[in-house]
């Protein structure tokens, strides 16, 4: 930074650098954007800050981000209570709802198991999920496709095995548009291991 900025701007390019998706530069020139147009964005993003910070919270039923709880999600009689979509964080639940074929309910668990990183089934929202399961006939694991996620998924179908409820997993593989030179080896194994009548 040059040596004219002051610490308060330099504070504000350090925090704005934290958020994915954002470097030192683009830090910068987000920095630059807000303090130039202080009554167009500036303000706004920091009376929406403290307007979330104050008011967003974790669903008690499902785990999502809200200012309500139950969540608008939880709350919506039109949703298939008979289904739990199982995802790892509140930007998975976002992913799904953006597509709109998904009309059921969800269950965010706040991570993956992971030995490595000391995250046990005791840290995430296992309890929680396990006591949903009374009505529900289907939980779909809507994990990533990572070793966590699959140990995750396994160790959620053993606790789940005794409830009855069908256990399904998203399907994996060719994405629509995709060619195959662009594509990793595990998904192109993956579309030929899932391959359907065409």
């Amino acid at each position: 930074m040059a040596a004219s900025a002051g610490p308060e701007i330099e504070r504000l390019i350090g925090l704005l650098a934290k958020l994915p998706g954002l470097g030192p530069r683009s830090a910068r020139r987000a920095a630059l954007a807000l303090l130039k147009r202080r009554d167009q964005l500036l303000e706004p993003l920091s009376a929406a800050l403290l307007e979330a910070k104050a008011k967003v919270r974790a669903c008690g039923v499902c785990g999502a981000l809200d200012s309500r709880d139950p969540c608008q999600v939880c709350s919506d009689p039109e949703r298939d209570r008979t289904l739990i979509c199982v995802v790892e964080e509140v930007g998975a639940l976002w992913a799904l709802e953006r597509g709109g074929a998904y009309k059921g309910l969800y269950h965010v668990l706040g991570g993956l198991l992971s030995a490595l990183d000391g995250v046990g089934p005791e840290t995430l929202r296992v309890r929680e999920l396990l006591a949903r399961t009374g009505e529900v006939k289907e939980v779909i694991l809507a994990l990533p496709a990572t070793v966590d996620g699959q140990t995750t998924a396994h160790y959620l179908a053993e606790r789940l095995s005794a409830s009855g409820v069908a256990l399904t997993m998203l399907a994996r593989g060719l994405p629509v548009g995709g060619e195959l030179d662009w594509l990793d080896d595990g998904t192109i194994a993956q579309a030929l291991r899932a391959r359907r009548p065409a």
